[in-house]
This record gives C-alpha cells, structure tokens and sequence, in this order.
C-alpha cells in the first residue's frame, strides 16, 4: 500500500488537456500506460512553444536586437520557474541539459572526473537505471574510481544496512541513487540516505527523473548535493533537463563541455569560464524546449503536486488489487512506499507478447529491461512488462488492462 491516503481527486476532466489521449488505435480507444517512458503534452505546452517560435524566437544571450531579448527573457524565466519548482537557494543552481542522462554525465565527468580521487568510491544501488549506471562505470575506468553497489532487499526497497556498511570506511566520496525506481516504483528514503551519507563525508545526488513527477520535490528538505531530472516525463519537450547542484560545488567543478556561451573570454594561448551556470551551457540551447518546460510547470502546479500524488496513489492501489487477481501474473517489488509504476510478469507469456498483444486492443505498455539489466539479473528475471500511470490516467483504464491481460492469459492457456 502507498504510503498517501488513497483519496481520489476527480482529474478526468483534465484529459481533455492531452489532445493526443482522444486517438484510437488499432480501432480501440487509447489506453495510454507508459508515461515513466515518456509522458504526453497537454495543449498549454504545445501552445507555449508553437507561440514562441511563431512570435519571438531568436538565439538567446547574444543579442541586441529586441527579438533576441524577449527570447533571452522567456528562457532565463524557466530558470526562476524551476528553482522555485524545486525549492532552490539560487536561481545560479540551475543547469539546463538535455536530460536527465546528460545531467548525470556531466556529474560524473566534472565532480567525478575532477574532484573525486583513484582510490575514492562512487556508491550506487542494485536498482538503478543504466543513465545512473554507466557514467560511473566510465569513470572508474578512466580514472580508478571503485564503484560500489547497495544491494536492495526482496521487497525492492534500499538495504539502508547494507548502505551503512558500504560507507563505513569513508572512501565513498559520492552517493548516486534513485529517488524512485523506473521498474519498481520504490521510492527511496532520499532524507535518511543524504543524512547517511553526510555523516560518512560524502555527497548524494539523486536521480529525480522519476519522482518530480508525482511528487513535490525540495532539494532543500532532502539535503541532497545534486538533483537532476528531465522535462518529457515532466508533461515537457525532449531535449530539456535540469541539473540542480550546491552553488559551492557548481564552483568547484570544470566545464563539461566547451565552446560559445560558456566562456568569459577566448584567445590562443587560454580561455577564462563564465559564471555558473552558463559555464556548464556551451552552445545554443534548448531554447524552445526550456519555454516548453516552463509552461509544463506550471501545468502540474495550476493542478497541485498533491492532488497528482493523491490521484495517483489510489491509482496505484487500484492496480495493485486487480492485477494481482490475475492467475499467474506476479507483481515485482513490495515496497511500502511507492509510485505509479507497476512491473510484472506472466506465467508462460513473454513480456514483448504481452505488450504486443495489449497493443492490439488499443493499450500501450512497455516492456523489456527498462534500462535497468542489473536489476533484471537481480530479480532474476529477463524482462517485464510495465504499466505507469500520470495525472491523465483513469481507474477505468486499470479495469481495461486487468481485463486486456485477462484476455492474453487465456490466449496462452
């Protein structure tokens, strides 16, 4: 069970927000379930952008002329927009990337790269996606960083023991988990984790990709280090994410990348960095996609981050209890605290069967590994099926898929 009282705010009016929820596919009315993957737009975001690329694009920073300015100002008021949306210091700690993945890298290559040591340990856990794995993967190839894993429990919740022991030595200069699972739809303890964290000298960033989704999120209360998350889930553009770092630490770190906008001043024999942030922003940015990010952020806040939780907390209860009604199909992860992402398996169906099948009555799952293989390996399994849920999504459409995997079942019977 959620952790939030299952109370059921009445959201269904707000799809009517979401042009692309009123298609048919395959002559079916579309069940859309895969928004941990990447969410639909409502029309305000649609509208925000067409807007500006109808009536003030122009590059950004550079120049003089009016266009130029109103386009500058449109995309630095993202900025403002996400630091509030986020319970940010300093307007200053806001780096825009591509996404969350980008965000991460730079992370690994700027902090990690410069900052940590041969020898340090970056710690991550068993359940992260391969965006949060990989990069720590590099650099412990490139710089001889040990990369340590925390083991989760069977229940798919963080073995904070575990944690405990894995920082005890205080060669761990960062910790870098999930804030909520993209298979399990476990969130993780992200304000006991910091404070574990801190006290053995390290720092946490969390990967919010997930979680700023569904719930309020405040770097402050958290006590975090970094905190990245990207637009598309966010209702948003692809191509926009967001690195949230410590002033201090933004200060410390290196450019990611280098060319225009980023320096101070340029000639042959060296070249001086802009002021944080636009010293991690080289080159023209995603200037529409910012304004599209903006104009998502303040969709979901006009709704309320709570209502959201509220209505996809009793969601999630929902499916719980029909799908577990299915014979043979069976639910990964028990984790007392956790988000509309359900992952499960069925007996004898493979999880591309199921998610092919489902298609065919207008019902879009995902299904595979989920850019998660180490946690496949660990729950012992090769792939999943996984339905998630947004604020669009009704208790109705559950009813469909517990009745459209009613209808695989018997099929492979």
């Amino acid at each position: 069970m959620n952790m939030l009282a299952p109370a059921r705010p009445d959201l269904s009016a707000r799809r009517a927000d979401f042009p692309i929820l009123g298609q048919r596919v395959h002559g079916k009315p579309l069940v859309y379930l895969d928004s941990a993957a990447s969410a639909q737009k409502p029309e305000a975001v649609i509208d925000a952008m067409a807007r500006a690329m109808r009536t003030q694009y122009a590059n950004v920073h550079r120049g003089l002329h009016a266009m130029s300015e109103a386009a500058t100002e449109a995309y630095e008021q993202t900025r403002d927009v996400v630091a509030r949306f986020i319970n940010a210091p300093d307007r200053s700690e806001i780096v825009f990337t591509r996404n969350s993945t980008e965000a991460i890298n730079l992370v690994a290559h700027a902090y990690g790269g410069a900052l940590l040591a041969p020898g340090q340990a970056v710690l991550i856990s068993e359940m992260e996606h391969h965006a949060n794995i990989v990069p720590w993967q590099m650099l412990r190839d490139a710089r001889g960083i040990e990369l340590r894993v925390c083991p989760i429990t069977d229940a798919g919740e963080l073995d904070l023991e575990a944690m405990a022991a894995l920082l005890a030595d205080g060669k761990v200069g960062l910790v870098a988990v999930t804030h909520m699972s993209n298979v399990l739809g476990t969130y993780t303890p992200a304000r006991r984790i910091a404070d574990l964290a801190h006290a053995h000298g390290a720092r946490l960033l969390l990967d919010g990709s997930q979680a700023v989704v569904h719930r309020a999120v405040d770097v402050q209360a958290l006590d975090t280090d970094f905190y990245v998350f990207t637009g598309h889930k966010l209702y948003g553009p692809t191509g926009i994410g967001v690195l949230w770092a410590r002033h201090d630490i933004l200060e410390a770190m290196p450019p990611f990348l280098g060319g225009g906008d980023m320096i101070g001043s340029v000639t042959f024999a060296r070249s001086t960095w802009a002021r944080v942030p636009h010293k991690f922003e080289a080159g023209t940015p995603a200037i529409v996609e910012a304004i599209g990010l903006q104009a998502a952020i303040f969709y979901v806040q006009t709704i309320g981050l709570e209502a959201i939780a509220a209505h996809e907390a009793a969601l999630t209860d929902h499916a719980l209890t029909r799908l577990a009604d299915i014979k043979g199909l069976t639910i990964l992860g028990r984790a007392q605290d956790r988000g509309g992402v359900v992952s499960f398996t069925l007996d004898g169906v493979h999880a591309h069967d199921i998610a092919t099948l489902l298609d065919r009555q207008g019902i879009a799952v995902r299904a595979g590994h989920h850019c998660a293989e180490p946690l496949m390996h660990r729950l012992k399994v090769s792939s999943t099926a996984r339905a998630s849920f947004a604020l669009y999504t009704t208790h109705e459409e559950i009813d469909v898929l517990a009745e459209g995997l009613e209808r695989v079942r018997t099929l492979f019977a």
